[in-house]
């Protein structure tokens, strides 16, 4: 009974923080591995918290869960981080019941990412409800909630345009030569430099080209193996460079010298050359352009259309909100009926017992009483007075919470909810 009691009276939370407000080095403190992760499910197991999902990135770390305060969700995270409580006052927030939920679907569709329509967050949500499900710490509340963010987030992609354009230089980069570069997949594509930038971008041309022949060349050839390894591209020595870019139809610089690493002196050309210049400062000279047939792209240039991106992915928020709405209308309905089914179904058996007694009673007291015809009318009465509560417990303007204890009340009835 005393488990019973305890989760009606637990609320939903999320407690957490985010980039909004946290710097870097705060948001590593409360950073969780997959070790914290799996200690802090069991812990949160140990001290009675039946439904929790732990979600944790570069740019936020967020618990959504019931409980019966928000500071034991938050102990929870300090204890399996190295954030502290005055930290977490400092930075973070606190959302409940509603609130929490509308929290959840913003970040799970993009809206609150850093880079506006950024639906990665969506897998690590998907991730940290599998781990809670494993641990059985994910009721059927959380499940509802988690696959209506996941029905959301995919209604938004396909319907609005807010994850569309590039919002990155490295992919900015890769769909400038995939706009500008006719039979991309055949070409041969140099990457000189494969530091984060060259990494992002050798990523992004893989997955969006279809290239294979990629030729990857880094000062220090080790970190060029390491790259090309994960996509098994090829590699050549730095001294090589001034022949790869005679065979290279598209040349990408990613270096992070602090003086031009390429120049017109090392080109000797045959056919057309894209330069794409990923570095800063600046790694090509612009004398290159003294070179016939050389075509020579700045980061400047591919900033400006990740900033025209985001301004474009701005005008699809308003269409983006609205399917939000209307998914946590539909969430919000789910729940109250959820919440006020065990009500009616105690509500239907107080007044079949009322009935049973009439019916009884007066089955004794007249003899020629129609106990068949009495069940019928009853059972159509009760039918109908709980289907009227139901409906008025269904209504948006009703206050579900205290309308089902003064059903309770008055009827004198208890049912037991859920979470």
């Amino acid at each position: 009974m005393e488990k019973i009691d305890k989760a009606k009276s637990a609320t939903f939370y999320v407690v957490g923080l985010s980039y909004k407000k946290a710097d870097a080095e705060m948001r590593g403190k409360f950073s969780l591995n997959d070790e914290a992760k799996n200690n802090l499910l069991e812990q949160a197991k140990e001290e009675g918290i039946e439904s929790l999902i732990v979600i944790s990135t570069c740019n936020r770390t967020e618990i959504y869960g019931f409980a019966q305060h928000p500071f034991e969700l938050i102990k929870l995270l300090c204890d399996n981080s190295n954030g502290t409580v005055d930290d977490f006052r400092q930075v973070a927030y606190v959302h409940k019941n509603s609130d929490a939920v509308r929290h959840l679907f913003k970040v799970g569709t993009g809206l609150d990412s850093q880079i506006l329509g950024d639906f990665e967050i969506i897998s690590q949500i998907k991730s940290g409800f599998i781990k809670s499900k494993e641990k059985g710490l994910a009721g059927n509340y959380l499940e509802r909630l988690v696959n209506a963010v996941i029905q959301a987030s995919k209604r938004i992609k396909n319907e609005t345009e807010l994850s569309s354009g590039a919002t990155s230089v490295a992919f900015a980069s890769v769909q400038y030569i995939m706009d500008n570069v006719k039979d991309v997949s055949h070409k041969n594509i140099l990457l000189f430099g494969t530091g984060k930038i060259g990494r992002n971008t050798c990523e992004n041309l893989v997955k969006h080209t279809q290239n294979h022949h990629i030729t990857l060349i880094n000062r220090t050839k080790e970190n060029a193996l390491e790259v090309a390894g994960k996509f098994n591209l090829i590699v050549k020595d730095y001294t090589d460079l001034k022949s790869e870019i005679t065979k290279a139809d598209v040349l990408i610089v990613a270096t992070g010298a602090q003086n031009p690493t390429v120049n017109k002196e090392i080109l000797e050309l045959s056919k057309p050359l894209l330069i794409l210049d990923l570095s800063i400062p600046k790694n090509v000279d612009q004398n290159v352009l003294d070179q016939e047939g050389v075509e020579l792209i700045h980061m400047d240039y591919l900033s400006q259309l990740t900033d025209k991106t985001l301004e474009r992915r701005k005008t699809f928020i308003p269409q983006a909100e609205a399917i939000i709405e209307n998914s946590m209308l539909e969430f919000m309905a789910w729940t109250n009926m959820r919440k006020f089914a065990p009500t009616i179904h105690a509500l239907k058996s107080k007044l079949e017992q009322i009935k049973d007694g009439e019916v009884d009673y007066h089955r004794k007291k007249y003899d020629n009483f129609d106990i068949e015809q009495a069940e019928l009318i009853s059972v159509r009465i009760i039918q109908k007075i709980t289907t009227h509560f139901a409906n008025y417990l269904r209504h948006e303007d009703t206050v579900v919470d205290e309308s089902i204890q003064w059903i309770e009340k008055v009827f004198q009835i208890e049912s037991n909810h859920y979470e």
